[in-house]
């Protein structure tokens, strides 16, 4: 058994990064902005690094519950989710804005409302 307590800790900081992330690009209207703007490049960086941090945290997650928790919530692309982080951090001067706009755009509600039900049945 797992400590229900740190899992339920980490999932609220990585719904708090996802909060950040849906606040900071509130005014990316699209993609261009992100490569065309100095402002949309800090706010590309910004968002990556607390993506960064979202990833790694459910990584930390699948460890500490032997990979049995997340696989209970089939509707979220968990290995996506996970491996954002290696694309960003390893990848970074290759990285896909539009990627970027794309997660940003379409996942992260339904990310963070499947995180809410988890904290909640904890």
């Amino acid at each position: 058994m797992y400590d229900k307590s740190l899992v339920k800790e980490i999932f609220e900081q990585v719904l708090n990064a996802i909060e950040i992330v849906q606040k900071r690009f509130e005014v990316v209207d699209n993609i261009d902005y992100f490569t065309d703007t100095p402002q949309g490049m800090e706010k590309l960086d910004s968002i990556c690094m607390q993506l960064i941090a979202i990833g790694e945290s459910l990584k930390n997650i699948d460890k500490i519950t032997n990979k049995e928790l997340l696989k209970k919530y089939p509707q979220i692309d968990w290995k996506g989710a996970k491996g954002i982080r290696d694309i960003i951090s390893h990848h970074y001067f290759d990285l896909d804005a539009e990627e970027i706009y794309f997660v940003c755009d379409t996942k992260l509600d339904s990310l963070a409302n499947t995180i809410k039900q988890i904290i909640r049945e904890l």
